[in-house]
């Protein structure tokens, strides 16, 4: 009889490594530590870091609730912010020390490797695509202005959370989340 597979420990634990210390400074080592496993289980799941690491981001993007974006029911725009509020108090909850995994890997490793970077450029536009959705609703609606590039307006949102999220680390405090909301919602996506 087989030993059972050690691969959702594995894969559950990368994710908690990389998401609280960054691709950077996880190492193998500390991926199978946390998940009280012995390195050679690693190498029989995963080929490399970068790999475990692209299973870690498909994680990540699961705890993201994108269904907030599309459930049926709610004002687009009110579904809009309910998905940044909901992703700002996963963020105050963690003492500002998280961060997006997306935008964390996107300043450490995309310079440096390419198949990360081609899963978080996909993983950008899916994003901005589901906002620039909720926002060519809200326009058809007539909740926002018509003449507005919903899609210059999404990668601008998008843009703008991330480095949010930047500063919210930096400062320990939550004051740029808060012009976040600030500035989209009261200016920016101001009705038409």
């Amino acid at each position: 009889m087989g030993r059972a597979s050690k691969r959702e420990e594995i894969a559950e634990a990368a994710f908690r490594q990389f998401h609280a210390q960054g691709f950077n400074a996880t190492g193998i080592s500390d991926i199978v530590k946390a998940a009280g496993v012995p390195k050679g289980s690693f190498y029989n799941h995963f080929s490399s870091k970068e790999e475990s690491a692209l299973e870690a981001l498909s994680r990540y993007e699961a705890t993201l609730r994108f269904e907030m974006l599309t459930s049926p029911g709610h004002p687009p725009l009110d579904r809009l912010r309910a998905h940044f509020e909901f992703l700002s108090k996963d963020t105050v909850e963690h003492g500002f020390v998280r961060g997006c995994m997306v935008g964390n890997f996107g300043a450490e490793v995309a310079d440096h490797n390419e198949v990360i970077r081609a899963a978080l450029k996909q993983g950008f536009d899916q994003w901005a695509e589901l906002i620039r959705r909720v926002l060519a609703e809200a326009q058809a609606s007539g909740d926002l202005a018509g003449d507005l590039d919903a899609r210059a307006v999404a990668l601008f949102i998008l843009s703008a959370w991330e480095g949010a999220l930047i500063v919210t680390r930096a400062e320990k405090s939550d004051a740029a989340v808060e012009a976040f909301f600030a500035t989209v919602f009261g200016v920016i996506l101001r009705p038409g």
